[in-house]
């Protein structure tokens, strides 16, 4: 439903020209059911809502609860193992003492159906809890007014095809869906990333239209994955469905002008030349004479023809070692002579390095800016050692090895982040009267939707946040899609160097403070697990979440799975899951089988702060549990906590002054806005640039 998409991207609701009435009723209905779930209607969403015929009222308001309680995971029934939980959770032996109790008994029953499935439905979970007692802290979160479900499509549509970072997963699926409803509408001035391209390109594809902006063979295999309903990112390979011959026709006039236009381009071909042969038996372009070019590069696939690409000869002079070759080479790719920049400086001496930042100079102004950040990000590390080195896939698996890289040239180093700098600050637009949350500036710029999740509050990767609350309470819920699937909440506790001071899991329900809900085992109709952590009784430094798989499905295999946390003071009571005490609420859509979304951290003086991490261990394919992977995990933590990430802080600092946001503050013109979330009562004509949209600050 397209009204539902838009509310959960934007936190906007469609305009609706429905029958005019008095809603009044309604909209104070709706605005109540919002605040138990943790948000609130601006004054603009009331009033429209207000002014409907009863009726008409109802199905909005209907659709944007549905909405925002899907963002925070309060669109499922979060039953916990033990009633009580958080009181009564027994002491871990005894617990299974009395498992097995019940297994040697006269007339016992099998273990299995004791241990791991609830013994309690919802409603006695709900009748066990207190309501929970309202608190300042709770979050509230301002729902807002947009405008006419046609202009919010229009305006999503353009904000996705247009974005000058990765989409991830969701963001992909969205713009799909958009793409069909704007294919004669206004398109962005330019499409940035490929997959993007592709995905709009498939949808052009079927109406026989002529693809937009295909300027490298690559893009036409993005496109053909894409339509075949495939991997556009080429992670994994794709069966190719059979083309129509208008479809085929389409695919091979672009292929043919991309290399028509520079044919070194064929270089590119050898990366993926398996799946270029596939792609050729679909196409057949022996039966396109017309199309010669198109033709070489299946001609290049099968090895009838031979083109050295300009990676291979990058790496010839690599290893002969010609760095000025390599240099020269890869300045005709400025985008890779950036990516390669920390190799070439390990690899040149002082004087080649002088030479090294002539180049730069003559080449940074075609490099993208998102590159230009990324490898700010990058070499703002280089100047020192560490003992671990984290890498992550497009799909966030990671894996972790010594880094055995010599530090660079700090003065070296130091002349190169200030020319990326000054070039970032050339190219980011002049904005007037920026006011700026200060929760913001410690989130990391989304260079990559790959470095993120679906979700409600999520961050990128490296971004921190203050938890604020006594009681730390981390859920997950999973449900299985075809077979049993045994997920496990975790937690493992390190000291300030690193290295293990307890964990809680299902083998172990209390540790330093913090305590397990209870595992269950399967969750045909869905199952949720919660783990408290009193942050004022937790002696360790570092409190790290894991989910693990345990049996069954992976994370993106299952029908639904997210992780999530909640804070709270100890006297507010209520239930295990309370959509109002919900900070974040995260999709879990990895390739690993050991999920690691954040990682809690106490400062020197004693507060604690939540560092987003959005990575995946590979973990083993059968019974995998934190007392097994704490050294890969305090490994993989240790990367993360001490790197430095690049922030909204440094590219507004590049960008000019600002003035800090304080609550409640109004203003008397448009301002451009930059934050968490919007606020309500901003000026008519304001730019607002929240969570959702940070990518906007990376320029081009």
């Amino acid at each position: 439903m397209l009204d539902k998409l838009i509310i959960r991207s934007t936190l906007r609701v469609p305009f609706t020209a429905g029958p005019a009435g008095d809603g009044a009723a309604v909209a104070r209905q709706m605005d109540a059911v919002l605040l138990r779930a943790g948000f609130t209607a601006s004054r603009a969403l009331l009033e429209h809502v207000s002014g409907l015929e009863p009726g008409a009222a109802m199905d909005r308001a209907v659709t944007v609860v549905g909405a925002v309680r899907e963002l925070v995971g309060d669109h499922v029934e979060h039953n916990a193992y033990f009633r009580d939980f958080p009181d009564g959770v027994p002491d871990t032996v005894e617990f299974w003492v009395d498992c097995l109790r019940a297994v040697v008994a006269p007339g016992g029953v099998d273990l299995l159906p004791v241990y791991g499935t609830y013994q309690h439905g919802y409603p006695e979970l709900v009748a066990a809890h207190d309501e929970l007692i309202a608190s300042a802290k709770d979050r509230v979160t301002v729902v807002h007014l947009g405008g006419s479900l046609d202009d919010e499509v229009r305006a999503l549509y353009l904000e996705l095809a247009g974005s000058t970072t990765p989409l991830g997963e969701a963001g992909l699926a969205a713009l799909a869906e958009l793409a069909p409803l704007c294919l004669d509408a206004g398109q962005p001035e330019a499409i940035p990333v490929r997959e993007h391209r592709a995905v709009i390109n498939a949808v052009r594809l079927t109406w026989g239209r002529a693809p937009l902006a295909v300027d490298t063979p690559t893009d036409v295999l993005r496109l053909a994955c894409q339509a075949s309903g495939g991997d556009v990112t080429l992670r994994t390979t794709t069966r190719f469905r059979q083309f129509r011959r208008p479809e085929r026709r389409i695919l091979l006039a672009a292929l043919d002008e991309v290399v028509a236009s520079g044919p070194g381009k064929l270089g590119d071909i050898a990366a993926y030349a398996r799946r270029w042969q596939r792609l050729g038996e679909r196409l057949h372009p022996h039966e396109y004479a017309d199309f010669p070019h198109a033709q070489d590069v299946f001609a290049v696939a099968r090895g009838e023809k031979t083109v050295r690409s300009l990676a291979g000869r990058i790496e010839v002079a690599f290893g002969s070692g010609d760095i000025a070759r390599a240099v020269e080479l890869l300045s005709g790719s400025p985008g890779m002579l950036l990516r390669q920049l920390d190799r070439v400086l390990r690899s040149c001496s002082p004087d080649e390095a002088v030479h090294v930042l002539e180049r730069l100079h003559g080449v940074i102004d075609r490099v993208s800016g998102r590159v230009l950040c990324s490898v700010r990000e990058h070499l703002g590390n280089r100047t020192r050692t560490d003992a671990v080195r984290v890498f992550a896939s497009r799909a966030r698996r990671a894996w972790v090895t010594a880094d055995e890289r010599p530090p660079l040239d700090a003065d070296v180093v130091e002349r190169v982040l200030a020319a990326l700098d000054a070039e970032l600050a050339r190219r980011i637009p002049v904005r007037e009267r920026v006011v700026v949350d200060p929760a913001v500036l410690t989130v990391a710029l989304p260079l990559s939707g790959k470095a993120s999740e679906d979700g409600f509050g999520v961050m990128p990767r490296g971004s921190t946040a203050p938890v604020d609350g006594e009681l730390l309470r981390l859920f997950t819920h999973w449900r299985q899609r075809a077979e049993r699937t045994d997920y496990d909440l975790s937690v493992l506790l390190l000291d300030k160097d690193f290295r293990r001071a307890g964990f809680v899991s299902w083998t172990n329900h209390h540790s330093d403070g913090a305590y397990y809900s209870g595992d269950v085992t399967s969750a045909e109709n869905g199952a949720s697990e919660f783990i408290d952590v009193p942050l004022a009784q937790v002696s360790a430094a570092y409190i790290v979440p894991q989910v693990n798989v345990y049996a069954g499905e992976g994370f993106d295999a299952v029908a639904e799975s997210m992780f999530g946390y909640m804070t709270r003071e100890l006297a507010q009571k209520g239930m295990p899951f309370e959509a109002s005490t919900v900070r974040t609420r995260s999709a879990m859509r990895g390739s690993g089988r050991v999920a690691v979304p954040l990682v809690f951290a106490r400062g020197d003086d004693g507060t604690w702060s939540a560092r987003w991490a959005h990575l995946y261990l590979p973990g083993t394919s059968w019974a995998n549990q934190v007392e097994n992977n704490g050294r890969s995990t305090s490994l993989l933590v240790r990367g993360v906590m001490r790197r430095d990430y690049l922030t909204v802080a440094h590219l507004l600092g590049l960008s000019g002054a600002y003035t800090l946001h304080e609550a409640g503050t109004r203003y008397d013109g448009p301002v451009t806005f930059v934050g968490i979330d919007r606020p309500d009562g901003l000026p008519e004509g304001s730019e607002v640039i929240t969570l959702d949209r940070l990518n906007a600050l990376i320029p081009e």
